[in-house]
């Protein structure tokens, strides 16, 4: 069956005149300022991280990725110039579908069979990550054989979590494409490519419109879209921009219930740009909308923060506006029970703070309203390039926080008869909170230092535990798992970090495990920073099993991939088999663009 090849965005293509540009120049006049300062701030890549980056990985942040905004006003042959500048060769053409092996045979989707498959981002909308029925327990660890591989094209990330879905294997790029996946030899029945990065889990709901029904595969984009393509041809279902603000962007998971996706939005762009003196700073205001499945059309919208109000002038005379933040990293986590959607915030981005910062908010299912707040650190506003203290500088908060956003689900469990939302938060807290009791604490237990850099992108819960991987990047002893009890927070055990799989610790090696874990039956599994993916003992932390993704691969579509630091999404656990992405090239993680497909030989 051929390749279905559908293109919404700008392809990544060649053109004579990058040549007749002086990428050098053109770097240094526009982007020296914040690259050459990233070793001192610790939050932009350095120029020795994008000179590891390829070309086509370059220019596509600049075209559909993070960098899109500060790139805005270059000529396509600047972004060119630049990106063969830093990636040291001449850029290669590519197209989407190019780079997948289209499927000999058809294989109409089955649709979803209800068990032993992993669907959106916490494997169910109550976001526990646990793969109760996946097909794998912690006997089956030490038989776990690489199936295959699969490589994405032209990027130093691979940050979109895979869905397993009937007969569907469904993946994504920081490129924008999309593939439907046979998932057991990696061939490809459609390819997509969406209008900028995609970095959010696959996730596959039923729809019904009044072109017909079916299964709709939904996730969003780095610039606030929010997607459905039909799952058995790729056809566009609708496409819908969740939010108007140029910094706007859906790196949380889509969450799907009973006729309605719900879609996170954050603003990280605004708040590295917050501290310059000729950003008018800070106009972003994190939401989450509810979207009608079938057509897109937009039934409620939540704000996370107050409407801006005008804050004077700076230096320059460039007006100020707050409050702003308040950004959602996370999936939305929905309890059907309660009638409820839970969501956690950021950090704020502009005086003045605000209350549903770096907080987790139940919000009504059906209209949005807003029932409860709890607020877990309050006057946390931070942005890039911003002191201590900044009396002088109203660009930036009066006082600095510290940048502990929660980027983590808060999953739903029921421990006792009692349900619980647990999460963590990047301060090295994990909290239960009584949805019962409007959000009050039921326990706190601190995991790590804390760090600012680098996420804390979700635990897992299974019927007794809570597992928690230990990020602390910025500190001297990252990394590291630890287990409580699900009822009470008490600590079940610690494992200290393991010896770092790719060298010698540094700014790029790091032992930090920050990405979400995920539960089986007997043990959790967790990636690192430092490449190696690894399964601990359930019932006691003993080390089960190691994977070191630290090289390069064949791969079954034949594109180049290595693998390489892995942060934010983590392993899906599906039909016996164990699916996981390495490489987050960027602020400080190593690149890698690889699938790695793991089963019991």
């Amino acid at each position: 069956m051929r390749v279905f090849a559908r293109v919404f965005g700008l392809v990544l293509a060649v053109s004579g005149a990058a040549a007749a540009q002086d990428g050098s120049a053109v770097f240094q006049a526009n982007c020296a300022t914040c690259h050459a300062a990233a070793a001192q701030q610790a939050r932009s890549p350095s120029i020795d991280t994008l000179r590891r980056q390829t070309p086509e990985a370059i220019l596509n942040a600049l075209l559909n990725g993070k960098m899109r905004i500060q790139a805005a006003a270059l000529s396509d042959a600047e972004r060119r110039a630049v990106a063969e500048f830093l990636g040291g060769r001449a850029l290669a053409a590519a197209a989407a579908g190019s780079s997948v092996t289209a499927c000999s045979a058809t294989s109409p989707f089955r649709g979803p069979s209800g068990t032993g498959e992993w669907n959106g981002w916490g494997n169910g909308p109550s976001n526990t990550r646990f793969a109760k029925d996946g097909g794998l327990n912690a006997k089956d660890l030490p038989k776990l054989k690489l199936k295959w591989a699969f490589g994405f094209a032209g990027v130093t990330s691979a940050r979109a979590q895979p869905a397993l879905v009937g007969n569907r294997l469904f993946v994504a790029s920081d490129t924008g494409d999309v593939h439907a996946l046979d998932p057991k030899t990696g061939c490809a029945y459609w390819s997509v490519r969406a209008q900028a990065t995609v970095r959010t889990a696959l996730l596959v709901a039923p729809y019904s419109s009044a072109s017909g029904n079916g299964w709709a595969v939904l996730f969003g984009d780095l610039r606030a879209n929010a997607y459905a393509l039909d799952a058995s041809t790729g056809k566009v279902i609708w496409v819908r921009k969740v939010d108007d603000h140029p910094f706007a962007a859906i790196t949380g998971s889509l969450t799907y219930y009973a006729g309605r996706v719900f879609v996170p939005v954050q603003g990280l762009n605004e708040e590295v740009q917050g501290g310059r003196p000729e950003y008018e700073c800070c106009t972003f205001r994190g939401s989450v909308s509810a979207l009608d499945v079938g057509t897109g059309a937009l039934v409620w919208k939540t704000y996370t923060v107050a409407e801006k109000q005008p804050r004077g002038t700076n230096a320059r005379g460039k007006r100020l506006w707050g409050p702003a933040g308040g950004g959602i990293w996370s999936a939305p986590t929905i309890d059907p029970r309660r009638g409820a959607v839970y969501v956690s915030t950021g950090n704020g981005y502009a005086d003045p703070p605000q209350p549903m910062t770096d907080a987790v908010l139940a919000l009504d299912l059906q209209s949005g309203k807003v029932r409860w707040v709890r607020q877990l650190l309050a006057n946390d506003s931070w942005t890039l390039g911003c002191r201590a203290t900044n009396t002088d500088n109203p660009n930036c908060p009066s006082a600095l926080g510290p940048d502990y956003d929660f980027a983590a689900s808060p999953a739903l469990a029921t421990v006792d008869g009692r349900d619980l939302l647990v999460l963590p938060q990047k301060s090295g807290m994990t909290y239960a909170l009584d949805p019962d009791k409007q959000g009050t604490l039921v326990w706190q237990h601190r995991i790590g230092q804390g760090s600012g850099r680098g996420g804390q992108w979700g635990g897992a819960v299974d019927d007794r535990h809570a597992y928690f991987g230990v990020g602390d990047a910025t500190t001297n002893a990252p990394g590291g798992m630890v287990a409580v009890r699900l009822a009470t927070g008490e600590r079940v055990w610690h494992a200290p970090p393991e010896k770092t799989l790719c060298g010698a610790p540094g700014r790029d090696c790091n032992a930090a495990q920050g990405a979400a874990v995920t539960a089986i039956p007997g043990a959790v599994l967790s990636g690192s920073y430092d490449g190696g993916l690894r399964a601990y003992a359930a019932d006691d932390g003993s080390l089960l099993w190691q994977f070191d993704t630290n090289r390069e691969f064949v791969t079954v579509n034949g594109v180049t991939a290595n693998g390489g630091s892995m942060d934010g999404p983590g392993p899906s656990v599906a039909g016996g088999l164990l699916f996981v992405n390495s490489g987050y090239g960027g602020i400080a993680g190593r690149p890698g663009n690889v699938l790695l497909v793991f089963g019991v030989e």
